[in-house]
């Protein structure tokens, strides 16, 4: 079973208790249709254990199979350096189907991010270092494709589906 290589730092986007008992890990690609599908999966565990949760988010676009995921991601990271991550995260993959440049721009309107700087971030690549470090962290983990999880360092190898993930989760906690 493979295992975390990079281990979770305060530079990780983050959600939930710092300090739960439970870390889980999603190496994933906005424009992938599996991260869609594992997207409201993920909200639902959050929802279900609470504090005893914490979810990390780790970019590994699939460029080769998704010609909007590198953009998507650095529309991310933008947001993100705009306290803003996680909800353009969660716009992304409500809006999978329109990941194009113009459409991340119109996204990053609605938190009032400077549509200029988005635009000159996607040109420049600005990100880009950002996202190759999830990516190089991912693949030195064992990672092949999206989504990937991993549980309190743990790749998760079974499905990514609710009751699966959760009852993965469940053991790692121990009841």
């Amino acid at each position: 079973m493979s295992r975390l290589s990079v281990p979770v730092t305060e530079k990780d986007h983050q959600q939930g208790n710092p300090n739960a008992a439970c870390t889980l890990v999603e190496y994933g690609d906005y424009e992938c249709p599996s991260c869609g599908q594992a997207y409201p999966v993920v909200k639902r565990l959050q929802k279900r254990f609470g504090d005893d949760l914490r979810f990390v988010f780790r970019n590994f676009p699939l460029t080769e199979a998704h010609e909007h995921a590198e953009h998507a991601a650095e529309a991310a990271e933008f947001a993100g350096a705009h306290d803003r991550f996680w909800e353009m995260h969660d716009l992304l993959y409500e809006h999978q189907d329109s990941l194009d440049d113009d459409s991340l721009l119109k996204l990053g309107k609605r938190f009032h991010l400077p549509a200029d700087k988005l635009l000159e971030t996607l040109t420049e690549g600005t990100f880009q270092p950002r996202i190759k470090a999830d990516f190089s962290g991912g693949v030195r983990s064992g990672v092949n494709g999206t989504p990937t999880f991993f549980i309190n360092g743990q790749r998760h190898d079974g499905s990514f589906d609710f009751d699966t993930l959760a009852e993965a989760i469940q053991s790692h906690l121990g009841a």
